[in-house]
């Protein structure tokens, strides 16, 4: 058999045992180096899917209480904004691979990990803070407004509520608990972690088109150097935190 056919028979996920077993005895050396490839893969793959059998560890311990909820938010730092949360109910033990906290993921990867979310998710629910929220209040308060928004915005209401850090936002008539490092630890607040921050973003990216000049389209509202720039260069915006701005002084 030509070894370019072998090579894309070694691709396939399924091999009938008889064919893999005729082609584990061919002797070419390029079919033995694409054999060994094949096992890594499928090496690597099993080891994801244990890594994400690990993560529904925390969703497994609430079946006890019902449906598990994980709970997170995206924009509790930037200089402008809303802060965003998500709410998300997974199927037990579904299988997306990738999935782990939104801030380790690159944002083409996260797109599509957010359609895998969206399609296979039993519920999802978002809400946001404002800007005048953020002010009247503070970012703590308000993110903890954007979340039971975010858990109002269920379809399905899950009991067990898993909400990432150590702060409780009183959602009302649930069991929460707090998970420190929980994007790591939880799918479901991973997978919140991925639609908060894909919503924000979304959100960012418009209001980029109000306020060109500050370049939200690339910092998302954080305060790195170029927004600290457009920031001494033309005030701030409405779109901006005037209490997350106390420090900075601006140039007329």
């Amino acid at each position: 058999m030509n070894v370019k056919i072998i090579q894309k028979i070694l691709e396939q996920k399924n091999i009938s045992p008889w064919l893999l077993t005729s082609i584990e005895d061919d002797p070419r050396k390029n079919v033995q180096e694409a054999l060994k490839k094949r096992a890594n893969r499928l090496a690597k793959e099993q080891d994801e899917r244990f890594r994400l059998m690990q993560l529904y560890q925390l969703e497994q311990e609430g079946l006890e209480f019902g449906l598990s909820v994980g709970i997170d938010e995206a924009g509790r730092g930037p200089l402008a904004g809303p802060v965003y949360a998500a709410a998300v109910i997974l199927p037990l033990g579904i299988y997306i691979k990738g999935l782990r906290d939104s801030k380790k993921i690159k944002h083409e990867e996260r797109a599509e990990l957010r359609a895998q979310i969206e399609e296979k998710a039993l519920s999802i629910g978002w809400g946001y803070a404002s800007v005048e929220e953020i002010e009247t209040t503070n970012i703590l308060q308000a993110t903890y407004t954007a979340m039971k928004r975010a858990y109002s915005n269920l379809s399905i209401r899950g009991e067990y509520v898993l909400v990432d850090g150590n702060g409780n936002p009183g959602i009302e008539n649930v069991i929460i608990k707090p998970v420190i490092g929980g994007d790591d630890l939880s799918a479901s607040i991973a997978a919140a972690s991925i639609i908060a921050k894909e919503r924000r973003d979304e959100i960012m990216m418009y209001t980029h088109e109000l306020y060109p000049e500050y370049g939200f389209d690339k910092h998302k509202g954080y305060g790195t150097k170029d927004h600290y720039q457009a920031l001494d260069r033309f005030g701030p915006s409405l779109a901006h935190r005037m209490s997350f701005l106390r420090k900075w002084s601006f140039h007329e």
